[in-house]
Order: structure tokens, then sequence, then C-alpha cells
């Protein structure tokens, strides 16, 4: 293998993050090949998560959400020529819409994987489709592909020194309150996490919030329910997700809901209690075995994440 594409269809940071493991695992076990990344949406690779120091080389076509529209065919077809990229050795697929792998695939390649259909368009059928992108490769591959995961110490120097400058000491129990996309009610109350958060003042612990600049009148509303609150990104220059990862390093455990700051944290390999209300929580959550669900729909038959009560979470932490 000299040449994989790998093709991401989600839009979030966290879609990104959730590749790490793979992309790590793959450029370890094929140590010569050249990895190409094409992002259906904007290429976090070579913008916010460039701190984590990610080699993939971008494929930029300068059209947005790429596989969407059923005319990307005839656009693969001009510029996908084998003399504009030449051939890729194996294309990776990693999303199931029909019409998107249709329109990948057109890409000249010898070997294709997609879980599309069970598998139906990879040009290797294996018995197994797990969700476990890794394990299926292995099976395609005939080969064991060790996982690999990513290691905190990679971060530069200046972002793990301004971690450990903002949270010097230890007992910290992080929290991750605020959703990105509001098109489904993911949070849990504001109320529920400040209760939380002073129970765990109760306990000896610190709390500590990660929450954007931005958001005054939230984090205004936390510091007047929890005076001893810590919120460390306001007092620094730095503001990447790379910091927040770094940060996270710093913690004893965090809670988050199910958000981008979710995976930042879950990088770094520390206990988390994850709490899941509409969403998927096989399919979002964290993939380690330090991290804790807490699935409104699995222990309270309803996608209400509100139903979760403070000391169902307490009881874990």
């Amino acid at each position: 293998m000299k040449k994989i594409l790998l093709y991401n269809s989600g839009g979030g940071l966290g879609d990104a993050i959730q590749l790490f493991p793979l992309i790590l695992s793959l450029k370890s076990h094929f140590k010569k090949a050249k990895f190409f990344y094409l992002s259906a949406h904007e290429n976090h690779f070579k913008g916010k998560l460039k701190e984590y120091k990610i080699d993939l080389e971008t494929v930029d076509l300068g059209l947005k959400y790429f596989g969407f529209s059923w005319w990307h065919i005839f656009f693969v077809r001009k510029r996908f020529s084998e003399k504009t990229f030449g051939k890729f050795d194996l294309i990776i697929d990693l999303q199931t819409k029909l019409r998107n792998t249709l329109i990948l695939k057109k890409i000249p390649h010898t070997f294709f994987y997609s879980k599309t259909l069970n598998g139906r368009f990879s040009t290797k059928k294996i018995k197994l489709y797990s969700s476990n992108h890794l394990e299926n490769l292995s099976l395609f591959f005939e080969e064991d592909v060790v996982e690999l995961n990513f290691k905190v110490n990679k971060l530069s120097k200046e972002i793990l020194s301004e971690a450990k400058r903002l949270l010097p000491n230890s007992n910290y129990v992080g929290f991750s309150i605020t959703q990105g996309n509001e098109y489904r009610k993911k949070s849990w109350s504001i109320y529920k996490f400040t209760a939380l958060a002073n129970k765990i003042l109760s306990k000896k612990k610190i709390p500590v919030f990660f929450i954007e600049r931005n958001r005054i009148d939230l984090i205004e509303k936390i510091k007047n329910q929890v005076p001893s609150a810590i919120f460390p990104e306001l007092n620094s220059k730095l503001a990447s997700p790379a910091l927040v990862t770094a940060l996270a390093s710093r913690l004893n455990i965090a809670v988050s809901i199910d958000n981008g700051i979710m995976h930042m944290m879950s990088l770094a390999s520390i206990p988390m209690i994850v709490l899941f209300g509409p969403t998927n929580s096989e399919k979002f959550a964290p993939k380690n075995k330090f991290t804790k669900i807490l699935d409104s729909k699995k222990i309270h038959k309803t996608k209400n994440i509100n139903s979760i009560e403070v000391d169902e979470v307490l009881s874990l932490i």
C-alpha cells in the first residue's frame, strides 16, 4: 500500500477526533504508505486539530459536502483522473450512505472498503462487518492491525506546560455541559450540573468547567451557584482542542454530555461519565475502558436526558 484515501462525511470536530485511533493504527501498520484525507465538510485536521500532529495530506476539491449530490459523480470523473491525483491503492469509506459510497467509488482505486449495505461495494467480501472499522479492516487485509491510541505526551511542551499551570494540583473533576449542534436536545440541566458540582465540593473535589469564553452569561450563572468552580480556559491566551485534551489529563474524572469536548477529553484516557439522551451512545461514546455511560434510553426508557438524576451520576463518581 503506497496511497490510502480516507473519506469522512461527518462535519463535527468529534467526528474527526473519533478517527484518531484508526488513522494512527493504519499509519503504524502501513509505514511506507502516504495517507490522504477527504472530508465532506471542513477539514479539521488542517485547522482546529492541527496541534494533535496527525499527519495527513488533504484532498482539497474546492467543493463543500462532497458526496451529498448526485452530480458529484461527473465531478469525480473529471477531477479524479489518474493524471491528476493518480490511482489510490485503497479507499476507506467511513460512512454508510448509498449515494456517497457510489460517488466515492468512482475515484480510481485498486481496493475499496465500505460498510454500506453490509459491505456490498467492497472489493473484497468479508464475513463480519462490525461497528469497529479496525476489526473489519483486519479481516479485509487478512492480517491483524494493532490498535493504537493517541498519547497526550505527543502534544507540544507549550500546551502541556500551560495545562499544568492552569491546573497545578489534583482532585479535579471536569464538567462539559454545552452542546455544539442545537438540532437535538442533548444538554443536561445546568441546575443539575451545579448541584452535582456542589456535592463534589463537599467531598473535597474541585469542579472544573470547560465552557467557551463567549458564553459569558452561562459562566456567570455557574459562578453564582458554584463560587469555587474553576474555568481554566478563561485564564489562558491559548485556545485550542489540544489544550482541552492537555487540561483533561490533569483531571481525576470528567462528566460530559455528548459533544466535541467529550471527544477531546477522551484522548487523555481518563475516567469519564458520559450522559446520553436522544443521540446514539453506542455510536458516539468514547471507545475505551475508562468510560461509563448513562443513557436515558436504556435506564429510563426515554430520550429525555434530564430523566437522569444527579445521584445517579454521583454514584459513579
